[in-house]
């Protein structure tokens, strides 16, 4: 497993019986996590001085419980990069702090390539791995089916002094933007993706994961430049095993150039009970 342990910023402080304990800055967040299937005690007393906490409704949804006063928008830093964070529904704060190991990555793989590099970012919510490519240098086309998402990714992209580098915006139906860019004859040296296992388009496409997945990657293959960078893809879906998304990078992405293709869980290091929550897989494909 990886996990990020440079994230001064942000605390996975405690977990225990479906709740996470967290610090996001100076502000201290309980959320609800399904993984968590542990009753071991609570062992840190800011499980009695959180500033909010998230409950989920038995008819779907949830709502946040404010116990102190939360700004309405708070920045955090990782590195040299900035976000903005705010409380939504579905108790998400704009931000995954696990894909910290995965922006790291994107951005050595950039700075030692000693190219300029184009990166493709696709379902790319609020643009941590756009700010973190933009940061290393590359040229970045950001593609997320949510206006108020890519809003936010501008933002993020200007508190991290990234604003006006040279990034397109797009809101898109993601397979659709492939096929397009297929027919212009775009290239890319670079992906990452980061699919929900549910969603829908700009239009009202619906998207399941399961059976869109070969599709996308068969046609994003077909976007990758003679000196392909990497590839990455994020998965949070449990009914696909890393051995399928291999199969799936090997068949449709790698080709069997470059180095092997591997997935990995990446998670979350808990701070008051030395082990590390896992927050879903990347599979990894370096080219050559």
């Amino acid at each position: 497993m990886r996990f990020v342990e440079d994230f001064n910023d942000y605390e996975l402080i405690d977990a225990d019986n479906g709740q996470r304990l967290e610090r996001w800055g100076n502000i201290i967040l309980i959320r609800p996590d399904p993984t968590v299937m542990w009753h071991t005690g609570r062992q840190d007393k800011r499980w009695d001085d959180a500033h909010a906490v998230y409950h989920r409704s038995s008819s779907g949804g949830g709502y946040w419980e404010t116990l102190k006063k939360v700004p309405d928008i708070w920045n955090i830093k990782y590195q040299n990069l900035e976000f903005r964070l705010k409380p939504m529904g579905f108790k998400h704060t704009g931000l995954f702090p696990e894909q910290a190991v995965n922006w790291a990555l994107a951005m050595d793989l950039i700075k030692n390539s000693g190219r300029k590099i184009k990166v493709l970012n696709m379902f790319a919510y609020t643009g941590g791995a756009t700010v973190a490519c933009l940061k290393a240098g590359a040229e970045v086309t950001h593609v997320d089916a949510s206006k108020g998402m890519v809003q936010w990714a501008k933002e993020n992209a200007a508190v991290s002094g990234v604003g006006d580098a040279p990034v397109r915006w797009l809101v898109d139906d993601c397979l659709k933007f492939v096929k397009r860019e297929i027919r212009r004859g775009k290239k890319y040296d670079a992906v990452i993706m980061d699919p929900p296992s549910y969603g829908r388009g700009p239009g009202g496409e619906v998207w399941k994961l399961e059976g869109q997945i070969s599709e996308l990657l068969s046609e994003t293959g077909k976007l990758l430049s003679d000196k392909p960078l990497f590839f990455f893809l994020n998965s949070y879906t449990t009914g696909l095993s890393p051995t399928i998304l291999n199969y799936l990078t090997e068949l449709y992405i790698s080709h069997g150039k470059g180095q092997k293709v591997y997935t990995d869980e990446i998670g979350l290091k808990v701070t008051k009970k030395s082990i590390i929550l896992p927050c879903g897989n990347t599979t990894v494909w370096i080219g050559e």
